[in-house]
């Protein structure tokens, strides 16, 4: 039996989600005929390069400017969620909801909140929406990073920032879900669209057999599809992701090099 590294890491609330995620994992590699290994001990980057890597998935920044050539795209999903469609899906800039700054040039000079700087959801996205109301190369006065988009909303809720970008999928499965992590603050904007966060696996292995067998998956688990939202994972290159480079292009040529 094939053995392999199987995490599906990057939306895990509410509950549900996750646990729908891993009884899609579990499907895959049932149909798959492989045997997971443990993932315990790695860290993403680790996880993401191991040649032990059967699946998981990254985010699309990363998957350009870190992990170019040293994995396979296996493919992305289409969510069916308000703010995601036809394999793309966007962030929305958040504020608190009694905030009385109504558009995103109110919010020059104020207090910005990244998840991390490699995050195309939380900072490429955001700068290049940003970009063209930039001054001097800087739109915010102050930029905090908070590890991930649920520390963003939680530091908006406790006035440790301004305005933040959230994955539009974290956030409609949050509110889908009637999350009180939602609830208080306000959608200001939105920015452009980008590839779904790409599912992965190492250099050389059967990603095309890989993406079938988590379609299939999905048609034999309509619960978990409906939990997930997830249609189907359509085929997918890194040629789709070099769009977020391009987006990283523009915030520069704009005068935006980092938030």
């Amino acid at each position: 039996m094939a053995q392999g590294f199987a995490e599906l890491l990057m939306y895990v609330v509410p509950e549900r989600v996750r646990q729908a995620q891993e009884l899609w994992l579990g499907r895959v590699l049932e149909l798959l005929g492989a045997e997971r290994l443990d993932a315990q001990a790695l860290d993403l980057k680790r996880l993401w390069l191991s040649p032990q890597l059967l699946l998981t998935q990254t985010c699309g920044y990363p998957l350009m400017t870190l992990l170019r050539g040293q994995v396979q795209v296996v493919g992305r999903p289409v969510y069916q969620l308000p703010n995601s469609a036809h394999g793309n899906h966007c962030s929305l800039l958040v504020a608190r909801a009694d905030d009385p700054r109504q558009q995103l040039e109110d919010f020059r000079g104020s207090h910005g909140l990244l998840n991390s700087q490699d995050s195309n959801s939380g900072m490429n996205l955001f700068r290049h929406a940003l970009a063209p109301l930039q001054r001097g190369g800087q739109f915010f006065a102050q930029v905090s990073l908070t590890g991930g988009h649920r520390n963003s909303l939680a530091a908006l809720w406790e006035g440790r920032g301004d305005l933040a970008a959230i994955d539009s999928v974290t956030f409609d499965y949050l509110a889908r879900d009637h999350s009180e992590e939602v609830v208080g603050v306000k959608v200001v904007g939105r920015t452009a669209n980008g590839p779904c966060l790409p599912y992965i696996t190492r250099v050389g292995a059967d990603g095309e057999r890989i993406r079938q067998t988590m379609n299939r998956a999905l048609k034999d688990l309509p619960e978990v599809a409906q939990v997930l939202a997830i249609a189907e994972v359509l085929p997918a290159s890194e040629a789709d992701y070099q769009v977020l480079l391009d987006y990283q292009r523009q915030a520069q040529d704009l005068g935006l090099n980092t938030l």
